[in-house]
């Protein structure tokens, strides 16, 4: 592998609660800030901008989204005060043409970004884009959109993901002690598979998958932010999990680095 090009990562991101708390995901998660290159900037796909059409953050200092509701006061008073990169934001434009990225003035960093960042990258010293999700296209779509994002990273650049593999919130536990459910620890395992054996296209069409794919997705947002890490994957790269597991019975964590 080309020790040059910059990883990819995709976090699972779960509750916002992993803002402030100290578990198993969220020391994964700084371990993997600590363990990779430092990024010269990173370009998010988050589950929390689901657009449509295609957009991206064009801003110099974007603001720190609270898109969550009923949580803790100290979570609303957190910021995450990364600087913007607005020279990448028209790359990425150029590089995702001819589908139109409109260059946005508007969004910022919502949670499903900051809340893993500010864990990887505490110092927020690292300039972070969003890219949006056009949820009105198909999972070849966006596995297309990672491809052509590849050379970003011989430019040191950081393309993470962050979601969740299986995210069910409608059928899930109000016991934290609850195992997973089964339809959901067999999707998860079956995802794990796939991304192991580099086999891209059930997961790219994850809705032949059967039933245990419509539970685990019943919605698409929270599961399309990987596709576009997998686009990013070489035919030279392993992935690794850097953690994973089952909160509330069918909120997956699994975290996954590519070439790193």
């Amino acid at each position: 592998m080309n020790t040059a090009r910059m990883p990819v990562v995709f976090f699972g991101h779960g509750s916002p609660m992993n803002i402030v708390d100290e578990n198993r995901y969220t020391q994964a998660w700084r371990e993997i800030g600590r363990s990779l290159p430092k990024p010269k900037a990173i370009l998010s796909v988050s589950a929390h901008w689901f657009t449509e059409g295609v957009g991206i953050t064009a801003m110099e200092a974007p603001k720190t989204i609270h898109d969550f509701y009923g949580f803790p006061k100290a979570l609303y008073e957190i910021r995450y005060a990364a600087p913007g990169d607005p020279t990448l934001a028209r790359q990425v434009r150029e590089l995702l043409a001819p589908v139109d990225v409109a260059l946005d003035q508007e969004w910022g960093l919502d949670h499903g970004t900051w809340s893993v960042l500010y864990h990887a990258y505490p110092d927020a010293d690292v300039p972070v884009v969003q890219l949006s999700i056009d949820g009105t296209q198909p999972g070849r779509f966006h596995y297309e959109l990672g491809r052509r994002l590849a050379p970003l990273r011989e430019q040191g650049i950081l393309v993470a993901g962050s979601g969740n593999v299986v995210h069910n919130l409608a059928l899930r536990s109000r016991d934290e002690r609850v195992p997973a459910f089964d339809w959901a620890e067999r999707f998860n395992n079956r995802v794990r598979e796939l991304i192991e054996q580099r086999e891209h296209a059930p997961l790219v069409a994850w809705e032949g998958m059967g039933n245990d794919a419509r539970l685990a997705i019943p919605t698409a947002e929270h599961y399309l932010p990987l596709l576009y890490c997998l686009g990013l994957q070489r035919d030279d790269e392993q992935s690794r999990f850097a953690v994973d597991g089952m909160e509330l019975g069918s909120l997956g964590m699994l975290t996954v680095v590519i070439g790193g």
